[in-house]
């Protein structure tokens, strides 16, 4: 990490409004367009974030973001119970992507949901990056939900998470846009 930014220095903190505009800017430069931004927003205003968080500097600078955002299990079948998130959008600033900020924000995410009590959480990402941290694409196999194949992935947080499936999920309104 540049002198601005190293890994003794990094302060992972819940986002607050404050840090909207900086997250909307760091989301689009980490993604090379604004969907994800959009996307973002629009879980902010409908009430579906469960969790976010950003990572900084201790001088204040921002450099990654990560949200969670509330999925409905349907109403029948033995998920019906499982308090369910999903990750995204993670985004780095693309000149401090690869030096563990964003697995920073995964891990701590991920702790933070479980002392929570959420059961499951679904991503869709890449296959070679999330299963480091207990991602699963074959336990989302049991997830019924409007994305399948390798890069949809669950990681159960409790013992319902990994035993009460399968489930069907409905997400957020906003993420209907991307399906």
């Amino acid at each position: 990490m540049s002198d601005d930014a190293n890994a003794s220095d990094l302060v992972l903190r819940p986002a607050t409004e404050a840090d909207e505009t900086a997250i909307g800017e760091l989301v689009t430069a980490a993604f090379g367009q604004g969907n994800e931004a959009h996307l973002l927003e629009r879980l902010r205003s409908c009430g579906a974030l469960v969790l976010e968080l950003v990572a900084q500097t201790h001088r204040g600078r921002l450099l990654g973001h990560i949200a969670f955002s509330r999925v409905t299990p349907a109403d029948v079948g033995p998920g019906r119970d499982l308090a369910v998130t999903c990750l995204a959008p993670m985004a780095v600033w693309p000149e401090f992507q690869r030096q563990g900020i964003g697995a920073e924000l995964i891990r701590q995410g991920l702790d933070q949901l479980s002392d929570q009590g959420e059961d499951l959480v679904l991503v869709l990402g890449s296959p070679a990056y999330y299963p480091r941290f207990g991602f699963s694409a074959e336990l989302a196999r049991h997830v019924k939900a409007p994305y399948a194949g390798n890069a949809f992935m669950a990681c159960a947080l409790s013992e319902a998470g990994q035993n009460c499936l399968p489930v069907t999920v409905a997400f957020a309104t906003p993420f209907q846009e991307f399906e």
